[in-house]
């Protein structure tokens, strides 16, 4: 009796890190996964993208007084990079808006993490966070 058990890859690269609620924090998750991902040798634009609309929304939306966000990467060994942030508001779940208008300052930032990313998605973590994660898998990591 042979079975085939297909399991999700280990991680190759590991990268995690609490960061103050703050605009300053979520431009220092951008430049923070800007270095790790050089360091991995996997220099990427569309995940620094992707980092900086969720780690804006974590400041944003998903902030609570004295509480940090956490930033988590994970590269598995097929090369698809997993991106993670985690925030204190787990009663806003955020969703993909039909459109927004040209004209408006916000709105499109999940627009924009749904384009770069192949798949995204919210899980509950710990009461009250929630965790929001994009998925770049190889061929779209290194646009």
């Amino acid at each position: 009796m042979n079975e085939e058990i297909t399991q999700a890859a280990p991680p190759v690269g590991h990268f995690t890190v609490l960061l103050s609620a703050t605009r300053r924090g979520a431009r220092l998750a951008r430049l923070l996964t800007e270095r790790q991902l050089a360091d991995w040798g996997l220099p990427s634009e569309a995940a620094e993208h992707v980092v900086a609309e969720l780690a804006a929304n974590a400041v944003v939306h998903g902030r609570v007084p004295g509480r940090d966000f956490r930033l988590g990467l994970r590269l598995d060994a097929f090369g698809t990079l997993r991106i993670e942030v985690t925030d204190a508001r787990g009663d806003r779940i955020p969703h993909v808006p039909n459109s927004a208008p040209a004209y408006a300052e916000s709105g499109r930032g999940l627009l924009l993490v749904a384009a770069y990313a192949d798949r995204w998605g919210v899980d509950e973590a710990p009461a009250p966070c929630k965790t929001v994660w994009a998925e770049l898998v190889p061929g779209q990591v290194d646009r």
